[in-house]
């Protein structure tokens, strides 16, 4: 079978092309130039060449082609653009989700030859099939499981997807690396979002935002407490960065529209609530007969809520069963059944 490879120059997606090699699979190395050198230029020298310096050399030592595929306007148009209009209008966006759905398992199928009767990368993710539909099931580890960031992904999209790393946990990904005397073994793990590498999310707003100076107001009192550099530098929950005396502060409310930030620090109990608003669903194989007794996820990490979902239209309401402090408009939503991701849903209110 002919494989393309998603490689980063990550250890994860390093061991799913060796695991590949492994098993005797006819394996291609593709590494998705993504970066906006014109973007980024006053950083200076780009911050994505050694990423590409591992890739090359797991690939050479895996004797694996490995070709350079550049999607810059693809992602441009897709990706960034979607996340500075939603930070733009104070929501919270994933573009992590657009990335996979948009770019790794969208316009990279779309781009390579059609022999290719996979697509593999380093997702800790699995995929089953039942009854001729494809389902997408979570990893053993549940602290890297990465079906929150798959959650938007079609049939179409996972009949073609392998994860060879799914399986696994990630101090079973590390031994594989040494095991493999791979040249990245000892690297650490990436964090972030996708297309910003080690550039800071503040200095990606800056960028292309600049600063809108605003005041930063107690709640409670109405008293202006100090200024801040732009509302969409801040996010609801947020307890750090605000250069406050007497704190702690948490920002507990945006008004966009003129530029204002409230802080609190009391209890903040009226930031912990159950029950919020989607709409924009994306169910992998169907929606679920009954949506009583799901799970949800509200962001990446191993927390699971027990919901229910009620859908009217368009639109749902997802009640949970404990409350949360950090729901957010533009936040996504992904529903659970045991151990398969159902799909998600983007969070309006």
């Amino acid at each position: 079978m002919k494989v393309a490879v998603l490689l980063s120059g990550g250890v994860d997606s390093s061991v799913a092309l060796n695991l590949l090699k492994e098993k005797k699979y006819d394996v291609t190395a593709f590494y998705l130039k993504i970066w906006l050198q014109d973007e980024f230029s006053f950083l200076g020298d780009c911050p994505w060449e050694e990423d590409l310096n591992y890739a090359n050399a797991v690939c050479k030592q895996a004797d694996v082609n490995l070709e350079i595929l550049p999607l810059q306007t693809e992602y441009w148009e897709k990706v960034v653009s979607y996340t500075i209009k939603e930070i733009k209008a104070g929501r919270t966006p994933n573009p992590d989700i657009f990335c996979n759905r948009l770019i790794k398992f969208g316009e990279f199928y779309d781009k390579i030859d059609a022999s290719f009767e996979k697509v593999a990368s380093g997702h800790y993710a699995r995929i089953d099939k039942v009854n001729e539909k494809f389902i997408l099931k979570t990893s053993p580890d549940p602290i890297k499981d990465q079906t929150y960031f798959l959650a938007y992904l079609n049939q179409n999209q996972l009949s073609r997807a392998l994860f060879p790393i799914g399986d696994y946990n990630k101090k079973q990904i590390r031994e594989l690396a040494k095991k493999f005397n791979l040249p990245n073994m000892s690297r650490k793990d990436s964090q972030g979002i996708c297309f910003l590498g080690r550039i800071s999310f503040n200095e990606f707003i800056k960028h292309h935002l600049g600063e809108l100076p605003g005041d930063i107001i107690e709640i409670d009192s109405g008293k202006i407490l100090g200024k801040h550099k732009g509302y969409y530098f801040y996010t609801i929950g947020q307890r750090s960065g605000l250069g406050l005396s007497g704190g702690p502060w948490y920002v507990v409310k945006k008004d966009v529209n003129n530029n204002l930030i409230f802080v609190s620090r009391k209890d903040l109990s009226e930031r912990f609530k159950n029950t919020f608003k989607v709409t924009n669903f994306n169910w992998i194989a169907e929606q679920p007969s009954s949506t009583d007794n799901l799970k949800v996820k509200i962001r990446h990490g191993a927390k699971f809520y027990h919901c229910n979902l009620e859908i009217d239209g368009d639109f749902g309401i997802v009640k949970m069963k404990e409350e949360d402090q950090g729901i957010a408009p533009g936040q996504f939503a992904v529903f659970y059944l045991n151990d398969i991701c159902l799909g998600g849903s983007v969070i309006v209110e």
